[in-house]
């Protein structure tokens, strides 16, 4: 079965705006998850435009939904130590009652001008990409190993290192919240086969998310790991005004063996639009599949 959930950016728009959207999709049973994403800055609209910071709001958010599944797709793991990550994380599985879907990512690439003036402008350390691939798979292990281990514990890592590293509150979610980790490089591929549950790739070229995913089920043979143990998920951007050309994406996206479909709303967001996506998107493209 192919689950579906939508997206908000949480740029450019106001507090009300974003909560409106999630409760009215919170009572749309078709939509079963909901994300925001994990800039500190916007990196579309007005440079000084208002930007929501990702884990702070996805809190308030799961305070005041009762159904769906919550994340941030994904988080820039070059922003926050992982285990103090893996703190916050555990604290949202608990507010929502255990409703957190784990996203994490390697941050954003160099060449995006845009998302990397955020780092110079919080006096945060833009590593290189080897940097970041390799301490994303040692935040992988700390994280899961914080949200499981009953004693504290030490870790010697390359670029993670702890000394009486535990958390408590655990996560509702034993042994913790699932990881979806997002990207699209082989780097990032590998470290997935490892470590993820989900695995998301940006919408854009199919053909490309198609190979990307024959790439991690490589990765997982090597490792002894089932590919079918991954699900495959990909955010596809919505249309207001051409429903059709975005139904169209979701069932070739869904025929291409991508179980998980985030659909992102662009703002504003038109008054009751989580109903509009489960009959126009949702329900429209899985009658036809």
């Amino acid at each position: 079965m192919t689950s579906f959930g939508i997206m908000t950016a949480p740029m450019q728009v106001g507090y009300d705006d974003v909560l409106r959207v999630w409760r009215e999709a919170d009572a749309v049973p078709e939509i079963e998850h909901a994300w925001l994403f994990d800039h500190l800055l916007p990196i579309g609209g007005p440079l000084t435009g208002p930007a929501f910071e990702g884990w702070t709001l996805l809190a308030a958010l799961a305070a005041q939904t009762r159904r769906l599944r919550v994340g941030v797709l994904v988080t820039s793991n070059r922003f926050r130590p992982p285990a103090m990550l893996a703190k916050i994380a555990a604290t949202v599985d608990v507010v929502s009652g255990g409703r957190l879907d784990f996203g994490l990512g390697a941050g954003s690439r160099p060449s995006h001008s845009l998302a990397r003036r955020e780092y110079e402008a919080h006096g945060l350390p833009f590593h290189d990409f080897a940097h970041s691939m390799e301490s994303l798979a040692e935040a992988c292990a700390v994280i899961r190993r914080l949200w499981a281990e009953p004693e504290p514990f030490d870790f010697d890592g390359r670029h993670v290192r702890l000394t009486g590293a535990f958390c408590n509150p655990k996560p509702v979610q034993r042994p913790g919240p699932p990881i979806v980790l997002g990207g699209r490089s082989s780097a990032l591929l590998r470290v997935a086969a490892e470590h993820a549950d989900v695995w998301n790739v940006p919408g854009g070229d199919l053909g490309d998310a198609v190979r990307r995913g024959a790439l991690l089920d490589r990765y997982c043979a090597e490792l002894g790991r089932d590919p079918a143990s991954i699900t495959r998920s990909i955010h596809l951007p919505v249309s207001y005004d051409r429903p059709g050309e975005t139904r169209e994406a979701i069932g070739e996206a869904v025929a291409a063996g991508f179980g998980h479909v985030v659909l992102g709303l662009p703002a504003p967001y038109p008054d009751g639009v989580a109903r509009w996506v489960a009959d126009e998107l949702v329900t429209a493209t899985t009658a036809r599949v």
